[in-house]
């Protein structure tokens, strides 16, 4: 009988741990080429190296379960490389070619059967293909750039080196995937932070995405993002329904991106995700050009659509301006009106837009917006605080649209007629300099504002306007407003705090306060021209 080889035993790592050295690890790289090359690269190698510990932990659940059904080890062997007992368990098949192990032991390249040197780039192209090969749900997906002549290969094998310190294994705590998707979403923050405004391609804040589904709670039905970005908002969804304890296929995702590469990462992050990229369509493609998903109607739209776009592909007849025509040169009512003509009979949405959406006039823009207001497909329009996007100062908004704002499937209260308006800009809290963020109490104030406004079993009380934050208005008070949008115009100002003091106490313990900071000012400004005399 065969002997079995014995293994050392790995420990999977915490998530601090691999956090900081991936990233550090990307340092590695970040010399020879610029963020959005090592973006890939490193993205690239964090998939592939979480995919072959999955392999490697289910390995050792197969030779277990054998092993106490007393198997010789010929046995075990042969079911170690049978596909069916991988992907039985949504584990992906990974070739020994493909495996960290082979990678690893050839870091510094190795001499191929041909005699040929072959790179470790050259190596790790071919794992790719293999896994892709191998795992229809990966095909097309996976970088193949390791071996370009721009990758400093030395570089590259230190990488697989340092990668090598890490173990995507699962523990009583958290399992594996849990533990990448995390991952993941950190690099896809630290990456969309290090490119600046271009990173807001990819990436859109968390907070930003956690307040849409939160508004939205998409529990059922087709979830459409039209510019889908590394798939965010999709993944934020899927959140939503683990927290509330429902069935993750109760939702459909369905998607298109433009971008090449960022489509990649989007199935990329799907599959980290465990849920099915088959909606994001064979390859990338531009929505406004060539709608993949024609005739499909949805029941949730998030979106992030890229702002004051100015070349896009515009056609006057297309039917999806119902409102009117969008501008020549700004594609942001185009998007608007795109994601309406997606939705359902109940349908509802939820799009990133930039404010000048609320108030513009130019180029029959606000023409647009009085049309679509009559309509009563409007539902809410919320103001977001500035630098809540890293590397644009571009203030945002956020439009919410109900094709059925009566009582019923999305709420017990009929809101036909009405527009919720939210003044967030108050709210959020710095992180650093130049970055803000909503606490989870900030996104559950707003989110619990639009649910306790439609009625929601999920609302904590009912709703109330509250001066300088949230206005039901009707259309006809928008209509007096010249349909300008921004809540700013309808909520006022928040109340003054009512303060109990008599003015004539307040007046003289003020005077009071007042008089011994001056007599303090006095008294250190005479301390210090005494130390100045004292340097003559």
């Amino acid at each position: 009988m065969a002997r079995r080889k014995k293994e050392a035993v790995k420990v999977p790592s915490t998530t601090g741990e691999i956090k900081d050295m991936l990233w550090k690890s990307a340092d590695k790289l970040r010399g020879s080429m610029d963020a959005s090359q090592y973006k890939d690269v490193v993205l690239g190698l964090v998939f592939l190296k979480y995919v072959s510990d999955s392999f490697d932990e289910r390995q050792k659940e197969i030779r277990i379960e054998l092993e106490e059904q007393g198997f010789d080890e010929d046995v075990i062997q042969e079911d170690l490389e049978d596909i069916d007992s991988y992907t039985s368990e949504n584990v992906f098949w990974v070739d020994p070619e493909a495996r960290w192990e082979f990678l690893t032991a050839n870091s510094k390249g190795r001499m191929g059967d041909d005699g040929k040197a072959q790179s470790i780039g050259k190596l790790i192209d071919a794992a790719m293909q293999h896994v892709m090969q191998d795992n229809e749900a990966l095909t097309g997906t996976l970088p193949m750039i390791y071996g370009a002549e721009n990758i400093d290969q030395r570089r590259l094998g230190e990488l697989v080196d340092l990668f090598s310190s890490t173990y995507f294994g699962s523990t009583k705590e958290r399992k594996a995937r849990d533990l990448l998707g995390e991952v993941y979403e950190y690099f896809l923050d630290k990456f969309a932070k290090a490119e600046g405004k271009r990173g807001g391609e990819f990436y859109t804040p968390q907070s930003v995405v956690r307040t849409l589904v939160e508004i939205l709670e998409p529990a059922e039905g087709r979830v459409y993002d039209p510019c889908c970005g590394s798939g965010g908002m999709f993944v934020q969804a899927e959140k939503f329904l683990e927290a509330t304890k429902r069935d993750r296929s109760n939702i459909a995702i369905y998607g298109q991106e433009l971008n090449e590469r960022t489509w990649r990462m989007a199935k990329m992050n799907l599959a980290i995700h465990a849920i099915s990229a088959a909606g994001l369509g064979q390859r990338w493609a531009d929505t406004f050009a060539r709608d993949i998903h024609a005739g499909t109607q949805m029941d949730y739209v998030l979106a992030n659509p890229p702002f004051n776009i100015k070349d896009w592909v515009r056609n006057e007849e297309d039917t999806r301006w119902k409102y009117g025509v969008p501008p020549v040169r700004n594609a942001n009512y185009a998007w608007m009106q795109h994601i309406v003509s997606k939705l359902s009979a109940h349908g509802s949405a939820g799009v990133v837009m930039a404010n000048g959406t609320m108030t513009s006039q130019s180029s029959g823009e606000g023409e647009i917006r009085k049309n679509m207001v009559e309509d009563d497909v409007v539902s809410c329009v919320l103001a977001l605080p500035a630098q809540l996007f890293r590397g644009t100062g571009i203030p945002v908004c956020v439009w919410f649209f109900d094709k059925d704002k009566s009582a019923g499937q999305k709420g017990s209260i009929d809101r036909r007629g009405e527009v919720l308006l939210i003044d967030a800009r108050q709210l959020g809290h710095m992180v650093d300099r130049t970055e803000r963020t909503f606490s989870d109490e900030d996104i559950q104030r707003i989110a619990n504002t639009f649910r306790t406004w439609r009625g929601r079993e999920s609302a904590e009380g009912e709703y109330e306007d509250v001066a300088g934050f949230c206005k039901s208005a009707t259309i006809e008070e928008i209509r007096e407003a010249g349909y300008a949008l921004t809540p700013g115009r309808y909520v006022g100002m928040p109340e003054a705090e009512e303060d109990d003091e008599p003015i004539d106490e307040k007046i003289a313990r003020l005077t009071k306060e007042l008089t011994a900071a001056l007599d303090e000012s006095a008294r250190l400004d005479a301390v210090v021209r005494e130390q100045l005399g004292r340097l003559k």
